[in-house]
This record gives C-alpha cells, sequence and structure tokens, in this order.
C-alpha cells in the first residue's frame, strides 16, 4: 500500500492487487520506478522523495536472539487487505553484517531515498531505543547513513 502527495510518496509494508508471484521488494521497487516515471512525465524537473519501511532487527545479544531470532525466518506473506490481495514484506532479524548484505539486496530500499524502521512500540521505550540505536550504530552506517551530529544536513541529488 502506498500513500502520496504531490510531493513524497511512502510506501508501506504490504503491496495491494499483487498475484503472489514476485518478492515484495520487487513490487515495491516497480512501484517507486512507475511513480517517479509518471512524476516525470507529469512535467515536474526534480524528484520526489520516497520512503520504504521495513522492521528490522539487528540480533547483537542473548536478549536480541531470545526476543526477535525468530523474525530472522520471515518470509514474505499474500494476505487480503482493504478487499484486495496484498503481499506483505517479511522482517530481518540478523547479525549486523548478514543485514547489512540483506538490505544492500533489496531494490526498493535501493531505489528511495528514505529507510523508515518499524518497530514494536508496545515493547516501551528502552526496547525501542537498544533496537535503533543497535541499527543506527552497526548497520545504518554501512548502507551510506550520516548521523546528523556530525554536521549539517545538506541532502545530496535525487535522479
Amino acid at each position: 500500500m502506498c500513500y502520496e502527495n504531490p510531493l513524497y510518496l511512502a510506501e508501506e509494508a504490504a503491496a495491494l492487487d499483487q498475484s503472489g508471484d514476485r518478492s515484495f521488494v520487487e513490487i515495491q521497487a516497480e512501484q517507486i520506478a512507475l511513480y517517479r516515471t509518471a512524476w516525470k512525465e507529469a512535467g515536474h524537473s526534480w524528484t520526489p522523495r520516497v520512503s520504504v519501511s521495513r522492521s528490522i532487527f539487528p540480533l547483537l545479544s542473548a536478549k536480541d536472539r531470545g526476543m526477535y531470532g525468530l523474525e530472522a525466518y520471515s518470509s514474505d506473506q499474500v494476505g487480503r487487505l482493504d478487499m484486495g490481495t496484498a503481499t506483505f514484506g517479511r522482517s530481518y532479524a540478523a547479525t549486523p553484517d548478514v543485514l547489512i548484505e540483506q538490505l544492500q539486496a533489496d531494490p526498493a530500499i535501493a531505489a528511495a531515498d528514505t529507510l523508515l524502521l518499524t518497530i514494536p512500540n508496545q515493547l516501551g521505550f528502552e526496547e525501542n531505543l537498544s533496537i535503533i540505536s543497535n541499527f543506527a550504530k552497526y548497520v545504518a552506517p554501512e548502507l551510506g547513513w550520516i548521523p546528523a551530529d556530525q554536521g549539517p544536513v545538506t541532502g545530496y541529488p535525487i535522479q
């Protein structure tokens, strides 16, 4: 499912009206490409931002493995949403080196300029802080992320 306004496309962790023949990340990457093509064809001279969301759990401790380790075996699922067939994306849970490989191989993440982390907020502040901190420290830098506290955010050209 995606939400768009004239300036931004946000892809959720479900893609509607799909047959289930392709992976969720392939469907999302195609939707991003179609959106950007339509944007250019409409006469816009710049590229709008696109975000994708993923549930990502770096496994660094026995506690992490106990809480999120089973997510390492998750896969895309096909189901019903809003009266249509939907493909739901998998969760990612692994050691940072494996996560980096998996996320670098995700064509929708590569096509997007923003990655949103989807985390289980019912676990409370401390657990959420741990998930986000582990991602920021051990995974995100390898994906090209630079912390805002390392200087002014200047952006980059989007094609």
